[in-house]
């Protein structure tokens, strides 16, 4: 499990009024669709709001995903974001590669729905340490996943009800569109392959019978 931080300071953008013109989704961004009854798997940079799919899943290391469930509506989905934000402001379009951005299209929907985002439960997962002992900008990705998810959540008001973050484990995540319902199931340790200790070279002669 992680801890959570203190007071995070929010650099996700600022969330839009419910009459704001909504933002399109970048080409990249993957948006499922569903028909009733529909078990869906997220790859990265995909996600899913609506009321028709069945059931949810995707599988994390240091990537992150938020579930969203609005218990009197039984409405929700899931985002799968791979890095917490751009390094520059974002275009028009938005990219659910982007945790601030996949939120960002998660809330549109909802409020396209006629709800707002302090009535939906929210669960954070994933962020697993893939690169333990690499060192570099990398190593903390998934570190840096886990501080924007908490500011998200933060952020928009959505109700924190559950969280299994960080450790070097990968994760599969399920989520019941009918009762809200979140299974995670974690998997074996990612670790780096030991490589077996170079044998000893000798640098003595071998002296003749």
């Amino acid at each position: 499990m992680h801890e959570r931080p203190a007071a995070p300071a929010v650099s996700a953008q600022r969330p839009a009024p419910a009459t704001q013109a909504v933002r399109p989704a970048h080409p990249g961004t993957q948006m499922l669709s569903a028909r009733p009854g529909d078990h869906l798997s997220l790859m990265p940079g995909q996600l899913y709001f609506g009321s028709k799919a069945a059931t949810v899943r995707t599988l994390l290391g240091s990537c992150v995903a938020i579930t969203l469930w609005h218990p009197y509506r039984q409405l929700g989905g899931m985002c799968h974001f791979l890095l917490p934000m751009r390094a520059k402001a974002p275009p028009e379009a938005l990219e659910g590669r982007f945790g601030a951005e996949a939120v960002a299209l998660m809330v549109q929907r909802l409020r396209l729905a006629g709800t707002e985002t302090h009535e939906y439960e929210a669960h954070l997962y994933g962020g697993a340490d893939t690169q333990s002992g690499l060192g570099g900008p990398r190593a903390a990705i998934g570190e840096r996943n886990i501080e924007m998810g908490w500011q998200l959540i933060d952020h928009y008001g959505f109700l924190l009800q559950a969280v299994d973050v960080g450790d070097d484990v990968p994760r599969t995540v399920s989520m019941d569109l009918h009762s809200g319902e979140v299974q995670v199931r974690r998997g074996a340790a990612i670790r780096k392959p030991v490589l077996p200790p170079e044998p000893a070279i000798s640098t003595s002669r071998r002296k003749n019978p």
